[in-house]
């Protein structure tokens, strides 16, 4: 698909609100729903799951480049799809995807927890109830993002120690407390919120596994796979920010230790790995080499970021401007699941 209308989108509802987004907590519902509006997320398209996985990690790199704020909610959105997209409920594949593949709802991830629960760190904290037809849920998320009055998101709780469940959840669910976080030093318009789970009634329909320890084999690849473009967009924005200032004062940036054809070069590297894998139909096979390149982005993006920093000097300095939002932007993606601590273990 082309990327017109994506630049179009960006342009009329992303650029202008960037500041807004990042120091007024403004959320850019309009921009995310247009993305599926304009058919970039839809499954049902005739695109083979390759091609449109590839595409889909595009849209968040552009993204990325004006706002990771919006392109972290992109990727929140993404990850609930690919919940739906691998269950075998009927109900969330025909009736809910397509709201969520075409904006017209939006999904959020509340996988943080159990992400950590799968590599040792965590204990789950939400715990699930067998009841006539569902489950009911009790426990605490300290942190969802990508969500509002209208939106879904994944859980995973426990049943027994034999047995944890996932489902998706509308955030108007009966019993479901939200509060806002905005006390972030980056991301406060990710719509981020903690949410208090009191006897939420499940029932099958939102299922989306009875055998999560199985499940989650069939979605961490994508789960990874679309975080990679947040570091990606935010590298490449950092090496612009380099190169505009290559001549001032005298041209004194070339003595600095991080110049802007190292960073490139690092950048190409990761980037053609990324969309090799995101095309190769045996993704799921791939989670080592994906986990691998999600930490060299990381870390790239750090010292892109913190380079911008010391080739922009004082004007970088300033509150608002753009190099001194993707340093705390690139200190944001260090702690996203999983967090750099969290690959180092799973990766030594």
């Amino acid at each position: 698909m082309k990327m017109n209308r994506l630049e179009e989108l960006i342009h009329q509802d992303l650029k202008p609100y960037v500041r807004k987004i990042d120091a007024e907590a403004f959320y850019a519902e309009d921009y995310l729903k247009g993305i599926g509006e304009a058919g970039y997320l839809h499954s049902r398209n005739g695109l083979d799951e390759s091609i449109l996985l590839a595409q889909e990690v595009r849209v968040v790199e552009e993204t990325a480049k004006v706002c990771m704020t919006t392109a972290f909610n992109l990727w929140c959105h993404l990850a609930s799809l690919t919940y739906i997209r691998r269950s075998d409920n009927a109900y969330l594949k025909n009736e809910i995807l397509p709201l969520l593949e075409e904006g017209k709802i939006l999904g959020g991830t509340g996988l943080s927890n159990p992400m950590k629960y799968y590599a040792g760190l965590e204990v789950l904290h939400l715990k699930a109830k067998k009841v006539d037809g569902g489950y009911v849920v009790n426990g605490q998320l300290p942190s969802v993002s990508n969500l509002g009055p209208d939106h879904w998101f994944g859980i995973i709780a426990e049943v027994d120690e034999d047995q944890r469940v996932m489902a998706v959840v509308p955030c108007n669910a009966e019993g479901l407390t939200l509060k806002a976080k905005l006390e972030y030093m980056a991301v406060n318009g990710s719509a981020t919120f903690s949410c208090a789970f009191n006897e939420v009634r499940i029932p099958e329909k939102w299922i989306v596994s009875h055998d999560v320890d199985r499940f989650i084999q069939k979605i961490r690849p994508a789960f990874v796979l679309y975080q990679i473009p947040l570091g990606l967009g935010v590298t490449e924005a950092s090496i612009t920010s380099v190169r505009q200032v290559c001549n001032k004062q005298g041209g004194c940036n070339q003595y600095l230790p991080i110049q802007p054809d190292e960073l490139e070069a690092e950048l190409r590297a990761i980037r053609e790995e990324v969309y090799k894998i995101a095309k190769d139909p045996a993704l799921p096979e791939r989670v080592q080499e994906l986990l691998k390149l999600r930490l060299r982005i990381v870390y790239l993006t750090s010292k892109a970021s913190h380079a911008a920093m010391l080739h922009q000097g004082g004007a970088g300095y300033l509150q608002n401007s753009a190099p001194s939002r993707r340093l705390r932007e690139s200190y944001f993606l260090v702690n996203l699941t999983p967090t750099v601590k969290h690959l180092e273990k799973m990766l030594n």
